[in-house]
């Protein structure tokens, strides 16, 4: 007989952001993957390449999206032998876009992709139920619940590639600290022209939010 762990579906439940910045993107998510109380996994990197510079962040089931992510992956890049070059990132998502909406009743999954290429610089990608959106920032997962009004407030048009950093990494630690789901560590990548630089922070390294005098939220160490 299963006991709860084995019964239950393993999901990433989870935080996962993107961002555009003038010349690449900056992904970000946390790494707690759970059973339904139980942690499971608490350092998963649910930040998937699906190219040398297109990455996929992963929510939903963690077997489904890790599914996606590895055939896409093939995929793409028989797709970029076919045309002699490095693949678009609307291409790649476009892929898992088709994929998530023809396989929509079988699989639990939602993908943020996100890249550069030459044609169109860094770009962002919503996938989430077989849609296609192109936002300047794209978040997803159990935490983001916790976070929308966060990044509301503090996206501004044509941030530099640190402060798109710093919004990623801010916007993690504050779904972390709020949202039971999401948990560990935070993974970031930076995909430029050049390069895929990935990061790792660790949960004691992370920004500290808490409740101020007002009762907001506030970024310890900084003023708002």
């Amino acid at each position: 007989m299963l006991d709860q762990q084995d019964s239950e579906e393993v999901k990433t439940r989870t935080t996962i952001i993107a961002i555009e910045f003038d010349g690449g993107v900056v992904l970000g998510s946390d790494s707690r993957v759970s059973a339904g109380d139980s942690v499971v996994n608490r350092v998963m990197n649910k930040l998937c390449p699906l190219h040398q510079k297109i990455y996929c962040a992963l929510s939903g089931s963690a077997a489904d999206a890790q599914a996606i992510a590895e055939l896409l992956r093939s995929q793409l890049y028989l797709h970029s032998v076919g045309i002699g070059e490095e693949p678009r990132v609307g291409a790649a998502a476009t892929m898992v876009k088709n994929f998530s909406y023809r396989y929509r009743d079988e699989l639990s999954a939602h993908l943020i992709v996100a890249g550069w290429d030459r044609r169109g610089g860094g770009q962002v990608f919503s996938t989430l139920s077989g849609g296609l959106i192109r936002q300047p920032f794209a978040v997803g997962g159990s935490g983001s619940s916790y976070v929308y009004g966060f990044v509301d407030a503090e996206y501004r048009a044509g941030m530099s590639r640190a402060a798109c950093q710093k919004f990623v990494l801010n916007t993690l630690a504050l779904a972390i600290k709020r949202d039971g789901f999401s948990g560990g560590v935070a993974y970031l990548v930076t995909v430029d022209e050049h390069r895929a630089e990935e990061k790792v922070v660790l949960g004691n390294d992370l920004p500290t939010f808490f409740d101020g005098s007002d009762g907001h939220p506030v970024l310890h160490g900084e003023d708002h």
